[in-house]
């Protein structure tokens, strides 16, 4: 009688065909985890290519039911014939069935063609390659900026929560998060710039630079344009951090590891820095990757109102006409920068934390 057969009789871990650890148990548990991530990975893949083509579906219908006529405008102050209005109709494909419009919509902006610029008479992906540098430089050092000044203030406040450093934090923070950034900015102009009182103008209004500076000149001269907007970001931007941060550490203060590390003789600021704060970055995590998703897509108003060229001026102007392939395409380039934000904090979320994915 075989073994395997025989009631009571335990079979060697060597003739089992699934477990092949030792003890049968590790290396089946990693098969598994790691069939797990891969399904969680395959997941989150699959629903972002959902939201990339919800977005594909909303910036093509959102932006037709803006008023007006993008010929109107085009022509607008230059005598044109209805035959004129016509052939530019068909040439921007305008004159074409809504299905058909957005039928060849998808499909060159799935390959990357976002169109012709009706404004500038330019292909829109070279509009936004030409305006990016400026937004990942004025967007991206606000978002380093306010990313660490939230995580540091958030992490003292709630470590300290209920003192005087806590209830100044918090306070400055809920106030500056409720200013609008266009009225922020407008502020930093009036102060700073034109100048109030005993105050003197000591930054530009607006612009990139000077345009007659060269070499070391030329760097200075962009960082002294970038302040004001810069502060203007950072003062609006580091508040959300710093109130998710406070928010995510307190939740942490009262658990049972925290009492059992300082049970153990870790001093105060071990026990944070080891323990507390990285079991509290979850949530942050998602709120340092959508401020990175916001480096692409820049602010709008506050470009708009320091006359900064960027994205967020270009997408002002193209609204206005309205210069439909670039709204549409610059729309996609912000939502599909979130979307991919998004996709890479979901995908680190397991190595942050091994229960995510499983």
């Amino acid at each position: 009688m075989s073994t395997a057969s025989t009631p009571g009789v335990v079979r060697d871990a060597a003739d089992d065909p699934v477990k092949t650890g030792p003890s049968g148990g590790p290396r089946t548990r990693a098969t598994g985890h790691r069939t797990g991530y891969l399904l969680y990975v395959a997941g989150k893949l699959g629903g972002a290519a959902v939201s990339l083509f919800a977005v594909l579906v909303t910036s093509f219908f959102l932006f037709r039911i803006i008023p007006g006529d993008p010929v109107k405008a085009m022509t607008h102050g230059k005598p044109t014939s209805l035959e004129q209005m016509a052939t530019l109709r068909k040439q921007f494909g305008l004159d074409l069935p809504m299905w058909q419009q957005f039928t060849e919509y998808c499909a060159k902006a799935l390959t990357g063609d976002l169109g012709i610029s009706y404004q500038f008479h330019a292909p829109v992906g070279e509009l936004i390659a030409e305006k990016v540098p400026a937004t990942l430089l004025l967007t991206g050092v606000a978002v380093l900026i306010y990313s660490t000044l939230g995580l540091w203030l958030g992490t003292r406040s709630a470590w300290r929560h209920g003192g005087l450093g806590d209830r100044v934090n918090t306070g400055v923070a809920l106030t500056l998060w409720s200013v609008p950034s266009f009225w922020l900015g407008l502020l930093m102009i009036i102060v700073f710039s034109v100048g109030i009182g005993p105050i003197p103008g000591m930054f530009p209004s607006g612009g990139m630079e000077s345009g007659n500076e060269t070499g070391f000149a030329y760097v200075l001269d962009v960082a002294h344009h970038m302040v004001l907007p810069v502060v203007t970001l950072v003062a609006v931007g580091y508040a959300q951090t710093l109130l998710v941060m406070r928010s995510s550490l307190l939740d942490e203060m009262g658990s049972d590891y925290l009492t059992t590390a300082r049970a153990k003789g870790l001093r105060d600021d071990l026990v944070r820095r080891r323990h507390a704060v990285p079991n509290a970055m979850l949530p942050t995590v998602t709120m340092i990757f959508i401020n990175l998703g916001h480096v692409a897509a820049g602010s709008i108003l506050v470009e708009t109102v320091f006359s900064w060229p960027g994205l967020g001026g270009l997408f002002y102007q193209a609204l206005s006409v309205p210069d439909l392939p670039v709204v549409q395409g610059l729309f996609v380039v912000f939502a599909g920068a979130m979307i991919l934000m998004n996709l890479l904090a979901d995908l680190l979320y397991p190595l942050l934390d091994p229960r995510v994915g499983r």
